[in-house]
């Protein structure tokens, strides 16, 4: 028993938190140049799986986030206007920070999580597309 089995009613609890918190900063990262929207999509309909099929027929069946997620799973891909989309917010974001003057420390964190992100979403695949 543990996080993983579907059947533990606290495990699917777990993951139905999971899922509404990855959703819910998927959909801040559409609209504030702070958070890729893609990943936490890919990984609230993961969660929603783990405990509930109707929310994550939802998820994949919606026209907005139900493309990229079916992407991930056939092909581990992320189309390229999401990978653009990205890596421009992810940008935005640290020349927002330097704008308003942060520190030299977390302008260099941010760079360095941001890269990192930035060097993950823009190495998957394509797709098919």
């Amino acid at each position: 028993m543990g996080l993983s089995d579907n059947s533990n009613g606290i495990g699917r609890i777990l993951w139905f938190c999971v899922g509404g918190i990855s959703l819910a900063l998927g959909a801040i990262g559409a609209v504030l140049p702070i958070l890729p929207t893609t990943p936490f999509v890919i990984l609230s309909a993961f969660a929603f799986g783990k405990s509930s099929p109707r929310l994550e027929t939802w998820l994949t069946e919606s026209p907005t986030f139900g493309p990229m997620i079916a992407d991930w799973r056939a092909h581990g891909a992320i189309a390229p206007r999401y990978k653009r989309l990205a890596a421009a917010m992810m940008a935005a974001a640290f020349l927002l920070s330097l704008a308003l003057g942060a520190s030299a420390k977390v302008l260099l964190i941010q760079a360095i999580c941001l890269t990192g992100a930035a060097a993950y979403v823009l190495s998957r695949p394509h797709g098919p597309n």
